[in-house]
C-alpha cells in the first residue's frame, strides 16, 4: 500500500456559511447615524457611483455626505439596491463642511492615488470620528481642500489607469477605517 493513499482525504479549504447564518449576522433594520465613519464624496463627478458607494457605507455601518447638486439624489437611487434608507449627510458648501467636522475633532483622511500619502496597507482602523474625503475621479480633492485633511492615503496603481472610481476607491478605504480587512 503506498503512502498516498493511506491518507484521508483533506476537507475543504473553506467553510461556506449558509445564508440563514448570514441573515442572523445582519442587522434587522437601518442604523441611525453612527457618528463615526463618513465617506465624503464631495467633488463627484459619475453618479452611478453614488449609489454603489453608499451600498458599502451600508455594509460598514458608515455614512455618507454629499453636496447637494440638483442630480445627486438620483444618482444615489440609480446605484442603491438598499431596501432600507441609509445615512447620508447634505451639504451646501464641502469646503465649509469640512473644516467644521474638522473643528468638531474628526479626522480627515483624504483619499488619492498619488505619491503624498501613507500607503492603504498601512492604514489603521479608525478609532474615532473620521471623514474619509473622495475627490474628482479626474481632479482629485482641490487645493483648497488639502488645508483641511490631517492625513491622506495612496491607493497604489500599477496599470494605467490614472485613477479609480470613487466607488471602488471609497470601498477599499472604508472597508480598512472599518477594520474589516
Amino acid at each position: 500500500m503506498n503512502r498516498r493513499s493511506a491518507r484521508p482525504a483533506p476537507g475543504p479549504a473553506i467553510r461556506v456559511r449558509p445564508a440563514r447564518e448570514l441573515r442572523r449576522q445582519r442587522r434587522d433594520r437601518a442604523h441611525r447615524c453612527w457618528d463615526h465613519l463618513i465617506a465624503a464624496p464631495l467633488w463627484p463627478l459619475h453618479g452611478a457611483n453614488l449609489g454603489t458607494l453608499l451600498r458599502t457605507c451600508d455594509a460598514v455601518g458608515a455614512c455618507m455626505a454629499v453636496p447637494r447638486f440638483p442630480w445627486v439624489p438620483a444618482a444615489l437611487e440609480r446605484g442603491n439596491t438598499l431596501r432600507r434608507p441609509a445615512c447620508v449627510h447634505w451639504t451646501n458648501d464641502p469646503l465649509g463642511w469640512l473644516a467644521r467636522q474638522r473643528d468638531a475633532g474628526a479626522r480627515v483622511v483624504g483619499v488619492g492615488t498619488g505619491r503624498r500619502g501613507r500607503p492603504l496597507a498601512d492604514l489603521p482602523a479608525a478609532r474615532g470620528r473620521t471623514v474619509a474625503v473622495l475627490g474628482h475621479e479626474q481632479h482629485g480633492i482641490p487645493d483648497e481642500a488639502l488645508g483641511l485633511l490631517d492625513a491622506a492615503v495612496e491607493i497604489p496603481m500599477v496599470g494605467n489607469g490614472s485613477s479609480l472610481n470613487v466607488a471602488v476607491a471609497g470601498s477599499l478605504v472604508l472597508y480598512k477605517l472599518a477594520g474589516l480587512l
